[in-house]
């Protein structure tokens, strides 16, 4: 490759059971006295907060502590957490959670020292002024967001997700520490674990992938799919908890520096219509995004399915390819995946959503980057045939 290509990740990254400890050393390195943390109301009564609040206020660190924040982050919990913050008068950001609550305190740290509100900031680069200082110790081992240049933010007035880039958004920390996800329940290992096995494939086949973002994409592929079953059925085997930690990271920087695609561009009016969970949505398109993109991208997906496993090395890239849409098709199966009309979606609603959900997929600008650009009609088909 001879263009000009960047890696973009925190610094620095700190993965491994147990790191989520050094918490209070690594605020008071960026001088931190008073903090927000951002977290959600289960996480506060029965996960890892209490001890890690507790760890920072020891060390003299004083924590505040917002805990509204919901699935699919919106822009009043944004303005909540604010609120907080300013009465706090906190001089940085930390999060513990999954996707949301990170996605909900990359918002806040942004919008400290920026105007206006988060709704104005939609789209790409649009902050003129970094953000305070923001520490990621993500819960989950699927959004990736604790290392990404990205944050979705629900506008529930509009009903529609704001999908929001910048590298201003990118954690000055990230603390990946596996041990926080051994009490994840089946159905969101399955769910986030499958998100971010998208992001890996979406990232491997981008329209902006480079060098390193491949890089990172097929090693995240190999942990995700080598761990993700046995994570599922057996959630107290460690191995398989870290390897599905570090595939998420790893497939959270691919997309970070390579974009997503048509999947993520399906996905997000589909949690914002019928509030499905974000990881749920992705799964219920993958298989169908895939097949239709196949074409357009056999080698880079045969090469995929061959990191998987689930292909011959020998195999020609159209075997390869194609037997990578049923090894999707498998997992949503093993995994427990329900369909729209499964999840009782009603027929009537969804069909009179399927033209705003399709203009709001082209809107985003995701399907700009996969691998084959789809029309709106076409899009309305893969709705249709994911339901």
């Amino acid at each position: 490759m001879t263009g000009t290509f960047q890696l973009l990740l925190p610094s620095p990254v700190v993965v491994g059971g147990g790191v989520s400890q050094s918490l209070p050393d690594h605020a008071r390195r960026l001088g931190l006295g008073r903090v927000l943390l951002v977290t959600d109301e289960y996480l506060l009564e029965s996960g890892p907060v209490d001890g890690l609040v507790e760890a920072l206020e020891a060390t003299g660190i004083g924590t505040s502590v917002y805990s509204g924040t919901q699935p699919d982050p919106t822009v009043a919990n944004v303005g909540e957490a604010m609120e907080m913050l300013h009465e706090h008068r906190g001089e940085g950001v930390i999060v513990i959670g999954g996707g949301s609550p990170i996605d909900a305190g990359k918002a806040v740290a942004i919008m400290a020292r920026n105007p206006g509100g988060i709704a104005g900031y939609a789209g790409y680069d649009q902050f003129g002024e970094p953000g305070l200082p923001l520490i990621a110790v993500p819960t989950t081992a699927g959004s990736g967001s604790e290392v990404t240049r990205a944050t979705v933010i629900a506008d529930e007035d509009r009903e529609v997700k704001l999908a929001i880039y910048d590298d201003k958004l990118i954690p000055t920390v990230a603390l990946v520490d596996y041990t926080l996800t051994l009490s994840m329940p089946r159905d969101l290992t399955a769910h986030v674990g499958l998100d971010s096995l998208v992001h890996a494939i979406e990232a491997y086949v981008s329209r902006l992938a480079t060098p390193l973002s491949d890089m990172l994409a097929l090693e995240a592929v190999r942990q995700i799919s080598t761990n993700l079953r046995t994570a599922f059925r057996e959630p107290s085997d460690e191995a398989a908890r870290a390897g599905m930690m570090l595939g998420a990271t790893l497939a959270g920087a691919a997309f970070s520096n390579a974009s997503l695609g048509l999947v993520h561009g399906m996905s997000r009016p589909i949690g914002a219509h019928f509030h499905i969970p974000h990881g749920l949505s992705n799964a219920l398109v993958f298989p169908a995004v895939t097949r239709f993109s196949l074409d357009f991208a056999r080698g880079r997906y045969a090469s995929i399915a061959r990191a998987m496993g689930v292909a011959r090395g020998d195999a020609s890239d159209e075997v390869a390819s194609s037997e990578l849409v049923e090894e999707l098709e498998r997992l949503n199966e093993e995994l427990e995946i329900p369909s729209l009309r499964e999840l009782e979606v009603g027929a009537e609603a969804f069909e009179a959503a399927l033209a705003p959900m399709a203009d709001a997929a082209i809107a985003s600008r995701s399907p700009e980057f996969n691998p084959r650009q789809p029309s709106a009609e076409e899009i309305v088909g893969l709705y249709r045939e994911a339901y």
